[in-house]
């Protein structure tokens, strides 16, 4: 009886466990902009410092004051009001769909 109470409970949280974090991506294009994260291990992560995703110095980072995607006047940044072409937020419970 154990048992089966352990086998059910593992196929329940298992999908929990798995499940990976929203990410960004540019909603002309589809490229990818990292994971929304707040590990800064995560190499992934728009919360890393040293990664691709975070570095402030990185052409693909939203935390690049100079970038595509950082700069304050860019049309693709997240945080510019005025901006038409901001990054899509997608997750893999939502099914692929951007808000």
């Amino acid at each position: 009886m154990k048992f089966i109470i352990l086998a059910l409970l593992a196929v329940f949280i298992s999908p929990v466990a798995q499940a990976d974090p929203p990410h960004l991506r540019d909603q002309q294009t589809g490229k990818y902009l990292g994971n929304l994260s707040a590990n800064p291990y995560d190499p992934n992560s728009v919360s890393n410092p040293y990664g691709r995703y975070g570095s402030s110095y990185s052409a693909d980072s939203i935390n690049n004051p100079y970038g595509q995607y950082g700069s304050r006047y860019s049309n693709d940044r997240p945080n510019n009001p005025y901006a038409t072409n901001t990054p899509g937020i997608y997750g893999g419970d939502e099914g692929g769909r951007g808000y």
